[in-house]
């Protein structure tokens, strides 16, 4: 029987606009066929959320309305079924270029565009996503064609959200919303960290307002010792009358994900704790304060930095980044000298992390869109420093 499709997150046309948009970059340069291998890119342009470690691409083609999608036989259901695209442009390549070391999923996609008869022609390539074997497959079985990078082009379509897109958003911050009242509800005196992360993910996963989560990320809940070191996750050890606790997760809907970042403190917070937190949540404020269309990135950085600084704590990390489709874009980045005008619909993780120590941190942040005359807080929990009993 023919696979049925399930409901797509988007409409058709919203997918049709973002081609369209790929469409007019590759026009730019003569392009008459772009092959896109970023997983992020493959689910902004199809809706594909399916998350496979084969080899996988997207072809969008200059003569042709609706991409192709190539993939490795197994995985075709789950394409058909989340994408927006007709039975015929979903194709499944053979189990024989599995594991071997001289084909793979490439090879399928190279068949095609010789089959296409664009063997001769401009064809874009996502360079920075491909190994360098990969890459040296692609030019000796098209040695007639004229390689073009397109690392960052979908990148930066990405960029501007959709309204459709920001409602996502909205709901993956509620999720993270209540991921973080979840950890200040549960975490004490006592408590194995494995037991706490356990909570936070199984809210994670319910969701809010009824929109369950449909991905977890990685929760890096940073513990005690482990609170100048921003990026481990949780341990075997158990939490103890004094620890702190810095929590970094993102609630998720359709990869769509929306971060948050909170300190608790078992117990009376130390001195030092209650000024850093002090001086990130005065940054955090200047940042919001300050943040609109047209407004510079670098010189939003400057402003948070500056404020941090004059409240005793200088802030090494950058202050923030794009989000959307995963927990990281490549676009734009809220830090010194950095040159972005921001524009509407852009979306951050505006982050006054610090580890001013190898043994001391904080965190606190918040998921923000960008308007035209300020700031949409997507992240709603309390702004504060968590004192758990």
């Amino acid at each position: 029987m023919p696979v049925v499709k399930g409901p797509q997150v988007f409409p058709r046309s919203e997918y049709l606009r973002r081609l369209t948009a790929a469409n007019a970059r590759m026009a730019e340069r003569d392009i008459a066929a772009l092959v896109i291998t970023d997983n992020a890119h493959v689910t902004y342009l199809t809706g594909s959320v399916a998350h496979s470690y084969d080899t996988r691409a997207v072809v969008v083609l200059a003569s042709r309305e609706e991409p192709v999608f190539i993939l490795r036989w197994m995985d075709v259901a789950a394409a058909v079924q989340e994408t927006f695209m007709e039975r015929d442009s979903v194709v499944g390549y053979s189990e024989e270029l599995m594991g071997d070391p001289e084909k793979n999923g490439y090879d399928a996609v190279i068949d095609f565009l010789l089959e296409q008869g664009l063997g001769q022609s401009g064809i874009g390539l996502e360079l920075c996503n491909l190994t360098v074997d990969s890459v040296q497959k692609f030019k000796s079985r098209l040695p007639q064609s004229r390689i073009e990078d397109f690392s960052n082009v979908v990148t930066r379509i990405r960029a501007i959200k959709s309204d459709l897109e920001i409602a996502v958003m909205r709901e993956a911050a509620a999720i993270s919303d209540a991921g973080v009242l979840r950890a200040a509800e549960v975490m004490r005196s006592g408590m194995r960290e494995a037991d706490a992360i356990a909570e936070i993910v199984g809210t994670l996963a319910r969701g809010a307002n009824g929109k369950p989560g449909t991905w977890i990320a990685t929760p890096f809940l940073c513990a005690t010792s482990r609170i100048g070191n921003p990026h481990t996750t949780w341990s075997e050890d158990t939490l103890r009358e004094g620890s702190q606790v810095n929590l970094e997760i993102a609630g998720v809907r359709h990869d769509y994900h929306v971060p948050i970042c909170r300190t608790y403190s078992l117990g009376t917070p130390s001195d030092r704790l209650l000024r850093i937190h002090e001086a990130q949540l005065a940054g955090l404020e200047a940042g919001l304060n300050i943040i609109h269309a047209g407004a510079v990135s670098g010189e939003v950085a400057k402003i948070i930095h500056s404020t941090t600084e004059k409240h005793g704590f200088k802030k090494q990390s950058r202050a923030g980044y794009s989000i959307g489709i995963n927990w990281m874009e490549k676009t734009t980045s809220l830090k010194l000298g950095d040159t972005t005008v921001l524009e509407p619909n852009m979306t951050f993780h505006l982050h006054l992390g610090s580890w001013v120590q190898e043994d001391f941190g904080y965190v606190l942040s918040e998921s923000i869109r960008v308007t035209e005359s300020g700031v949409e807080v997507l992240t709603k929990a309390p702004r504060q420093l968590f004192t758990l009993g």
